[in-house]
């Protein structure tokens, strides 16, 4: 499904070249559930911005469902996006203005989806997570996991292939920590939702099939499925 070759991301200062991400590999299966790891200013946010088409490598190639993003102009890595990515982050980004039915609702304005359909898809959203109750209320109204289930539901209004998350946990408490990673962990073995978060969790990164660990902006290590 995703394949980077040699992928470098840097910035230039005057004479000084510096890199966030140098020389990644990755494959990553459609299917899988990977969790990257490393210690802040790692690259791992950066990485993920590449895979979901937020952001430029400044070198090498990245196929992504064997079409080469590295070639595609601006318009085309947009559609790309909306039709096949979503993207849960740590700091929720709901739009405040908007009531919880409104913002799971965003991603299929942007599609231009009918009424009639937006309605029926929203509507199985509010269900599938529990949040029937909450659909009239603003994102102030709500706790931090609430608010992340909301999130959730936002991403995968669309069906989307692959699910990135960006500490998707980092602003809640255990339990719901747990409820969110419950959610993904069943996404992907039941919906066979590729997934792939960012942590600092050792116990949120045990939830998926495998760990690419960064330092440096380089992948240290590249962690096999673990046997079943």
């Amino acid at each position: 499904m995703i394949k980077l070759r040699n992928i470098d991301r840097y910035i230039d200062k005057r004479l000084q070249r510096n890199f966030i991400l140098k020389g990644i590999d990755l494959d990553i299966t459609e299917g899988d559930f990977v969790s990257i790891m490393g210690p802040s200013g790692a690259g791992k946010s950066t990485l993920l911005n590449i895979i979901g088409f937020l952001d430029d490598a400044n070198e090498g190639e990245y196929y992504f469902l064997d079409e080469p993003v590295h070639s595609l102009n601006e318009k085309q890595k947009s559609e790309f996006h909306r039709s096949y990515i979503g993207f849960v982050f740590q700091a929720y980004h709901l739009i405040d203005e908007l009531t919880v039915y409104e913002n799971i609702e965003m991603p299929l304005l942007y599609r231009k989806v009918k009424g009639s359909q937006r309605k029926s898809m929203v509507a199985d959203m509010l269900d599938r997570f529990n949040i029937v109750a909450k659909k009239d209320l603003f994102p102030n109204q709500l706790s931090g996991g609430q608010q992340q289930l909301v999130g959730v539901a936002r991403a995968l209004i669309g069906s989307p292939k692959l699910i990135l998350a960006d500490e998707p946990t980092g602003n809640l408490h255990s339990d719901q920590s747990k409820e969110i990673m419950e959610t993904f962990k069943k996404l992907n073995k039941e919906d066979g939702v590729t997934i792939i978060q960012v942590t600092h969790s050792d116990e949120m990164a045990s939830y998926g099939d495998r760990i690419i660990n960064l330092q440096d902006g380089a992948v240290t290590e590249n962690n096999p499925y673990e046997e079943e």
